[in-house]
């Protein structure tokens, strides 16, 4: 703090003797020493005070990071939710549509079966559906398949 070198001390405490005198040197020495010690307490709590702060403002930075990153996840992720709910949801469609074919082709055909031979008529079973729910466009996959398979009953 100050450079005080050790004749500099000695030369102050000798005028301090002669200004000040032998009966009261002791006492202001002691007073000396009590607000020096304040002094060097108050300045201690003021670094700690600032380095506070400092850590405060440096956990506000981190912390507006935190949820920056958070809401960008977020937003990723409820993206992909709703594209993945839109390839569901076309994917059911494409099944009703498979679906609706075959009914709409059966009910066209059971008005030309005469009456009294409905018993002669033999229903096709119903086709059975596959679902493909593989990521589209991964490298090493091959793409070439649709995503819904009809596999009709030999």
């Amino acid at each position: 703090m100050f450079d005080f070198g050790f004749s500099e001390l000695v030369l102050i405490g000798v005028v301090a003797l002669v200004v000040i005198g032998p009966e009261r040197l002791p006492k202001v020495a002691r007073t000396a020493g009590h607000l020096f010690g304040r002094m060097q307490r108050y300045v201690s709590d003021v670094k700690a005070d600032i380095n506070r702060e400092i850590q405060l403002d440096e956990l506000k930075k981190m912390q507006e990071e935190m949820h920056a990153s958070v809401n960008s996840i977020e937003q990723s992720v409820t993206k992909e939710l709703h594209q993945s709910g839109q390839e569901f949801q076309s994917a059911a469609e494409q099944i009703h549509e498979i679906i609706e074919i075959p009914q709409a082709a059966s009910a066209t055909a059971s008005p030309d079966v005469p009456a009294g031979h409905e018993s002669d008529v033999v229903e096709a079973p119903p086709p059975q559906l596959e679902l493909n729910l593989e990521p589209q466009d991964q490298p090493g996959t091959d793409n070439t398949h649709t995503d819904v398979k009809e596999i009709k009953n030999a």
